[in-house]
Formats: C-alpha cells, sequence, structure tokens
C-alpha cells in the first residue's frame, strides 16, 4: 500500500531522521510516538506527498486514495455546513449523469481498464451521498445539532476540526493519515472514533498522545527516536510497545553496568602495569656499580628492560582500551529525562475545605443556564476532574470559580487561606514579547535564578531567552505552570493543561501532580490521566454534575497496570 525507502529529513544542520524504511500494510493501523519536535508531522508530510525528503523514496499504490488530517488544517469560512458537506461527497445527481456516461463508453470498450476503474469510483462516491453514511459520521462527532446553513467560520475552533475529521472520514479513504486526530474530541466522540477504526477497513497512521486511544486503535507502533535519528517498528498497541521499550532499558541499563564494570577493571588494571613499571625503573637506577661491575651492568640493564616491557605493557592496555571506548560495540548510558518540579512554596496552610459551591448556577443569559443548583465541595489534598461533552460548561464552571464571570445564581465560596492559580485552555495571561525568564522574573532575585528554576519545567538551552511567541504549545503550558509555582498557589484550577504535552511531558506531568500537597480541580478528557490522577470525578450531564469514581465504560486496571511501567523507569 505505502513503502518508505531509506528516507531521511534534514533542515540546515538539524537531522529529524535518516534510512526510515518501513510498510503502511492494508488494514494495519501505526501509532507514530516520540517528543514533540522530532519530526513526526514532517514525516507525515512527505507520506502525504506534501514535501520532499532529503533523500529516500516512497512508494504508493497509483490508486490509493489516502485521506489526510493535518493539525490546524483550515476550512473555507465562507462556506456553509451543506455546502462544504456536498463539496465534499459531491452531487448525486451530476455524479449519476456521470456514471450513465461511462457505462455507455464501457458498452463500446468492455475491456478498457481505465474506465473500468471510472465507473466503480463514480459507483462508490454515489454510495457515498447517501445521507445515512453523512448523518452517522457527523453525528458520531457531535456536529448535527448545527444549523447547516451557518458558516463555517462561525463555528468553534473545536467543531471546526471535528468537521475537518468528518470530511476526511467521508471521503471513504484506502489509508488515513492523522495528525492529533482526538483533539476537541470528549470521551463519547472519542468511544465513537476507536469504532469507526477498529471496524473500519482502511489502514491508518496515527500521530496522537492519548494513550488510550493508541491502545485501542493501533496494532502497531513507530518510534522516532531523536537522539539517533532512527524511527524503530514495534508490533502490538501502545501498552505493549512500553513494556518492549522497558525490558530494552532493563537490558541496556545491566549490559552499561557490566561494561562500567569492565572499563574499571581495564583503568586498574593500566594502572597496576604502569606503576609495576615505574617500581622496576626505580629499582634499577637505584644499583650502584662497585666491585664486579659487569655482573651489576648487567642486572641493571636487565631490570631497565623490564621496566620497559612492563611500560609497553601498559601502553598496549591504554590503546586496547581507547579501541573499547570508541568502537560501535560502546553500551550508551540509557537516557533519563529530567522529571518536572511542582512543589509548590507556600506559608499559607490550607483547611480542609477549600472551596464549596452553594446553589451556584452558570451560564451567560439567565434564561438558559448551563447548569443549575450544584452543591459541591472540594477539599485540601483532593485532586478532582471535571470531564463530560462538549459545550457543557465545564470551562465556564473554572472561569466562574476563579471569578472572571459572575454566578447567575447561588454562590463560590473559597477558604480564606486559597491562593488560586488558574491554566486556561487558550493560554491566556502570557505576554508573546516576554521571555519565558522575563516572565517569571520578578519571583527571583535575578536571571540566573530564574533561569535554574525554569530547568526545572524542562525550558533549558535557547527556550527560556525566547519570545513566549516562538514558544511551541507545550513548552508554553510548562512556562505557565512554572509561574503558578513561583506564585506560591495552593489551590490549581487546571482547563486541558495536557492537551499539547507529548506523552513524556504528560507522564512527567501525572507523576509530579500525583505529590502536590494542594487541591486541585482540572477540565480533561484524556482517560488515561482520569483513571491515574483523579480521586473523584464530576461528570456534567443533563444541566448538573454527579460525583463518580470511574469514568463510565472505562476500566482503570489497564491504567495502573501501565502507571507501574512508567513508575519503574
Amino acid at each position: 500500500m505505502l513503502t518508505t525507502h531509506r528516507l531521511s529529513k534534514s533542515f540546515d544542520l538539524q537531522i529529524l531522521f535518516e534510512n526510515a524504511s518501513f510498510n503502511l500494510n492494508p488494514g494495519e493501523r501505526t501509532g507514530l510516538v516520540g517528543p514533540n519536535g522530532c519530526g513526526k508531522t514532517t514525516l507525515m508530510c512527505i507520506l502525504a506527498g506534501l514535501e520532499p525528503p532529503s533523500n529516500g523514496s516512497v512508494s504508493r499504490d497509483p490508486h490509493l486514495r489516502m485521506g489526510y488530517l493535518p493539525q490546524g488544517f483550515e476550512l473555507d469560512p465562507g462556506l456553509t455546513l451543506e455546502e462544504i458537506i456536498n463539496q465534499h461527497s459531491g452531487n448525486i445527481t451530476t455524479l449519476e449523469h456521470e456514471l450513465s456516461k461511462v457505462a455507455e463508453a464501457l458498452a463500446q470498450a468492455p475491456f478498457n481498464p481505465s474506465l473500468q476503474e471510472h465507473y466503480d469510483d463514480l459507483l462508490r462516491r454515489i454510495q457515498l451521498c447517501d445521507t445515512g453514511h453523512t448523518k452517522r459520521n457527523l453525528a458520531g462527532l457531535g456536529l448535527t445539532d448545527i444549523d447547516p446553513q451557518q458558516p463555517v467560520g462561525r463555528l468553534s475552533g473545536g467543531q471546526q476540526t471535528r468537521l475537518s475529521l468528518a470530511l476526511v472520514l467521508l471521503d471513504d479513504p484506502q489509508l488515513l493519515l492523522l495528525d492529533e486526530p482526538t483533539n476537541h474530541l470528549d470521551i463519547a466522540m472519542l468511544d465513537w472514533l476507536e469504532a469507526w477504526l477498529i471496524n473500519s477497513q482502511c489502514a491508518a497512521l496515527i500521530i496522537s498522545h492519548d494513550r488510550l486511544f493508541l491502545d485501542h486503535t493501533v496494532t502497531h507502533v513507530l518510534e522516532m527516536d531523536p537522539l539517533k535519528h532512527r524511527v524503530r517498528e514495534f508490533s502490538g498497541n501502545y501498552s505493549e510497545y512500553e513494556c518492549q521499550k522497558q525490558a530494552e532499558i532493563e537490558q541496556q541499563w545491566s549490559a552499561y553496568h557490566d561494561q562500567q564494570a569492565e572499563i574499571q577493571r581495564m583503568r586498574q588494571d593500566i594502572v597496576r602495569t604502569r606503576e609495576q613499571a615505574a617500581h622496576t625503573e626505580r629499582e634499577a637506577s637505584s644499583i650502584r656499580i662497585g666491585g664486579e661491575e659487569y655482573k651489576q651492568k648487567g642486572f641493571k640493564a636487565y631490570q631497565q628492560a623490564i621496566a620497559k616491557k612492563v611500560a609497553k605493557k601498559a601502553k598496549s592496555r591504554q590503546k586496547k582500551l581507547k579501541r573499547y571506548l570508541d568502537s560501535e560495540e560502546r553500551v550508551e548510558k540509557p537516557w533519563q529525562s529530567r522529571p518536572i518540579k511542582l512543589e509548590f512554596e507556600t506559608n499559607q496552610h490550607l483547611g480542609h475545605s477549600v472551596l464549596w459551591l452553594e446553589g451556584l448556577s452558570i451560564g451567560y443569559h439567565s434564561s438558559y443556564p448551563l447548569l443549575c443548583d450544584l452543591n459541591l465541595d472540594l477539599h485540601a489534598g483532593q485532586r478532582i476532574v471535571l470531564t463530560g461533552p462538549n459545550g457543557c460548561g465545564k470551562t465556564t464552571l473554572l472561569r466562574t470559580i476563579s471569578g472572571e464571570i459572575q454566578p447567575l445564581a447561588g454562590n463560590v465560596h473559597l477558604s480564606s487561606t486559597v491562593k488560586m492559580g488558574y491554566l486556561t485552555q487558550d493560554q491566556l495571561g502570557l505576554d508573546d514579547e516576554l521571555t519565558a525568564v522575563e516572565t517569571i522574573q520578578g519571583y527571583f532575585s535575578n536571571k540566573t535564578e530564574a533561569r535554574s528554576f525554569l530547568a526545572y519545567f524542562l525550558l533549558v538551552g535557547d527556550e527560556p531567552t525566547k519570545p513566549v511567541s516562538l514558544l511551541s504549545y507545550g513548552q508554553r503550558t510548562r512556562l505557565l505552570l512554572a509561574r503558578l509555582v513561583a506564585e506560591g498557589c495552593n489551590c490549581l484550577l487546571l482547563d486541558e493543561p495536557i492537551n499539547h504535552l507529548d506523552i513524556p511531558s504528560r507522564t512527567q506531568f501525572e507523576q509530579a501532580l500525583s505529590h502536590f500537597v494542594g487541591a486541585v480541580l482540572a477540565v480533561v478528557h484524556d482517560r488515561y490521566f482520569i483513571q491515574l490522577i483523579a480521586d473523584e470525578i464530576w461528570w456534567v450531564e443533563d444541566g448538573g454534575i454527579r460525583r463518580v469514581w470511574e469514568v463510565p465504560g472505562l476500566h482503570s486496571n489497564q491504567v495502573r497496570h501501565n502507571d507501574s511501567l512508567n513508575r519503574s523507569q
């Protein structure tokens, strides 16, 4: 279906990957994983034919129907929802007229392969015009309640993302290239997309940081290694890939320790040999020529010869050690990521009750409240996740609690010792013209301290001195977290805090958050994160919130098992 041969890509002096050879086969769904910035999107663009490789080649079936969903795909804002769907699926009257003409041509030339292919393609496109097929895809992605005459430019960013995904699926592709397809999908939509992929016959290459989504959908994993600039293939889903990687790391540590022991033995042997040569040379130098001069001269020459021989042996062993250290067989020390520091320095001690909602109704118009009569509380040390369908009022609730907007009815009560920190989904509160260091410098006595502090949030190298406008989404998220820590917040409101973090950064954030002693209320759709972190879940439905302890339809055993692998690394 699609084959790459010794594919390489570099920009100036930066090498993304080299000699990547792999196949995307019918029916196989492959996850493309690796840290942010390693070249996943670039590789997908090359496979889609939108960017040339530096070296190597991509071979595709000439009749392959390929669907590509890039990040940030932009639709024509002037077209209505109905127009853009018809543009993709085609006008059934026009297609049927064209089918009739091709059928007549086939009657005259029944063995013409190109006519037969064109006829089959028209039949497929006519079938795709079926309104039931279209409605099922739109319903699965929460788009059926939108007015068909509404311009696409008036849809929210999440709705436009879901519409872009629906259009790709409507084309009935044989191979899907999906770059972060789960962004802006709630849990019900994630379940629907997983089922669609599993039940479909098409192959897929998927870039995603959603570990459970990858676990439920992929059959293979392609790993991009930015340190070795290589692409490796693993069989199985994401959890099975992690198990294989963990076994490799343990094996590498064992080989590394054995190698270090051998290097130490060789160095000690060289030191002993050098000391022996020096000792023998000193003994030869101390011989005084007296009586029987010829015997003493002979013994001294003999000792000096031994000293030279031993010294030569030491040099030989030193060269052997150098060859060993320079050889390709040398085992490198396994790479370990630096953990994110999430230790909030505060003198304010939280009482038992941090905040409580009393008869709270929220929204933007009193006649149309989003959530009504909420009576809930958050205690010190609790980590509560707020989740539910898109558009149900989760972000509005956080904005109400933070004081950004007023409640329609009822009250939000905060403990007198609460120092609130609010991380917004759209990363508001950062000045694009300031650098990361300048953003937090006011909390430290000098820039050096500020830079050292940012290193705890994996902002290193030239990143602390870049303007905020040049930082990636993940880097901006870590900068916002750094500022919350520097401010000494003891209660966090987090709106989709891991949306733009890669899997290693998500793991680090989860581990850091699990040690945070303050209170947390977080809006999250990542099911792995929810089951791992949440003490309690506030599930939004039917204009209210019910308290649950597990995402409906999801069992936590798999997540807990996977986390034991992460923590053992």
